[in-house]
Formats: C-alpha cells, structure tokens, sequence
C-alpha cells in the first residue's frame, strides 16, 4: 500500500484528519474535514485523554498545570490539539482552568497562584511553557481572545532583538557547549506556535520576530547548534530521530515542519532535509524513534516501527519543497 493511501487507513482518524486537513489548502469548515475531526473524538486515543479530565477542567492536580509530565492538563490540551480534536465543552473547561495560571503580565505560572501578588509577578525564563499554550489557545480558536494577546504581546516584549530567542533559567546548562545565547529549543517552539497565526492577522512584530528566529535556525543548521571545545559545530543527536509526540522537546522533523509551513527553502535546510530522506524506508514509509509511551495517558504507535505520524509530516514537508 501506497504511504498516502496508508495514512488515511481508519485505524488512526487524528492522520487522517490532518492528511487531509492542511492549514495551506482545505478549510477547517469544509464537510470532510469535519466529518473527519467526528472521527477523531470518537478515538480511543482521545477518549482516554479525555477520560482523564475532572469536571472542573483539569487533568490530575487542580493547582499544578505542568506537573506530572505528559498526563497534567497543559500536556492534556496540547496533546489533544495536536490529535486534532475539536473544540468541545470539555476543551472550553480545560482552557478556561488554564487562564487562571496567566499572570498579569500575560506569562503562564506552573502553579496556581494563591494571592494577587504572586499572579502580578513577572518571571521571563518558560518560553518553551508559553509557546505550547499559545500553540493549543490558537488552534482551538483563541486566538482573538484578550488573553491570548495578552500572552502575545507578553512573548513579543521578551523577544531578544539582538540574539534572537527569548531567555530560559534551565539553558544553557553550559554556555560553552552551545551557540545560540537564548534557549534554542524555546526558540523552535515558539515559532512553531507563531507560524500557525493566519499570516493577515500577524503583525509587524511577530513578522519580524518569524524573520530572525528563521535565520537563527538556519544559521545554526536547525539541529547543529551545540558547540564542541574547539567551537566547531556538534549535532543535537536526538534531534535526528524522529518522533511524536514532542511536547516541549523538537527535533528536525518537527522544525522542517514549521519552516516549510512559512514558506522558507534555503540552502542550509539541506542537512536536515537529507536526513529526511534518508530515514525513509524502502517501503516509502517512516519510523517512530523517540517516544513517550508509558508516560502519556495512552500510548501512541510503536518505536522503531512504522509510523503513521512520522510518515505524514516527513510526506507533507517533502511535498512542499516538490521532493
């Protein structure tokens, strides 16, 4: 079987909705495309995302939105947009909790703040955090809502202008192992997120923001920004096998990805794109390299075997760059 004609098999309906649904061609509204998101929720995968919501909206603990990874409720709702779910009563419930760990300043806290201090505090150091919940709020239809300007504007005014990326407390752990000043990996996240904002309703400011953050990945090979003792350049391995879901983590896939999806071809994409085509097996398909089975609330395909989401989005970038 041919891979394209495998992805839209209806044993996994989240690939077939987005094999068939492509912010670059068919409308989010069209009939197919809703008949296949219909699908989508009836999957055991996303009931027992679901399933594992309480009725105030949150998943495992009310008062910590991150923790325990991949199961609490800000990997809950990202997870199930990256499924393609819709936006349903419990999705308004999820998203609605996680407005109350905004602060003022537009950033998102990792726990619920108990007093009006702690929520007007400012801590610029979880772009990564951020730019996951930007990416879920605009692809559940948020993005017009003050508060998700509010994050907007929050990521906008942290961006650095010279060095591009925004600042983490946990990168680098050694500045000398890497290139980049800023949190590079935030930095893919982020324009992950910004790529998906309809591109009439971005703004001199996130366009100027997608421009250098581009550049910066371009410049340092998308997955060869770390730095050896003699500052030559060392490959981010994990970063060249593939896998879904990510959460905040990335590899070249994923950053292929988001840079076709903006319309970027460059030269520098070579590397990466050449490791595309070389993982592909003979039989046109793709496998799943790095997974978080185990931890999620259900597994997602197998490691080391053929995988339906590593093929689509590895099809889907190779298509537009008419490889």
């Amino acid at each position: 079987m041919a891979p394209e004609s495998w992805l839209f098999e209806t044993s996994d309906p989240s690939v077939s909705f987005w094999a068939l649904y492509d912010p670059e061609g068919m409308r989010r509204d069209d009939s197919d495309v809703l008949e296949a998101q219909e699908l989508v929720m009836e999957s055991p995968l996303v009931k027992a995302i679901l399933a594992g919501q309480q009725p105030g909206g949150w998943w495992v603990d009310e008062r910590d939105m991150y923790l325990p990874k991949y199961t609490a409720t800000t990997h809950s709702l990202l997870i199930l947009a990256e499924l393609g779910t819709k936006k349903t009563h419990s999705i308004r419930l999820g998203i609605e909790h996680i407005f109350r760990f905004q602060r003022d300043s537009g950033h998102f806290l990792i726990d619920l703040p108990i007093t009006e201090k702690g929520k007007a505090s400012i801590v610029k150091d979880g772009c990564c955090i951020d730019s996951n919940i930007l990416y879920y709020l605009i692809y559940f239809g948020y993005l017009k809502d003050f508060r998700t300007q509010h994050l907007l504007d929050f990521i906008i005014g942290y961006h650095d202008g010279e060095n591009a990326g925004w600042r983490c407390r946990s990168y680098p752990i050694d500045p000398a192992a890497v290139f980049p000043k800023n949190c590079y990996m935030g930095a893919v996240k982020t324009l992950r997120s910004l790529s998906i904002i309809p591109s009439q309703e971005r703004g001199k400011e996130v366009n100027a923001i997608i421009d250098l953050e581009v550049e910066n990945i371009l410049k340092n090979g998308i997955y060869r920004y770390l730095r050896y003792p003699n500052s030559t350049r060392k490959d981010k391995a994990g970063w060249k096998r593939f896998g879904f879901p990510l959460f905040y983590q990335s590899d070249a896939l994923e950053v292929l990805d988001t840079l076709t999806l903006l319309g970027v071809r460059d030269d520098r994409m070579q590397p990466a794109i050449d490791l595309v085509l070389e993982a592909r097996q003979p039989d046109g398909r793709w496998l799943l390299e790095n997974t978080y089975n185990g931890k999620m609330w259900a597994d997602i395909e197998e490691k080391r075997k053929p995988s339906k989401w590593i093929t689509l989005r590895a099809l889907r970038i190779l298509r537009r760059l008419e490889l």
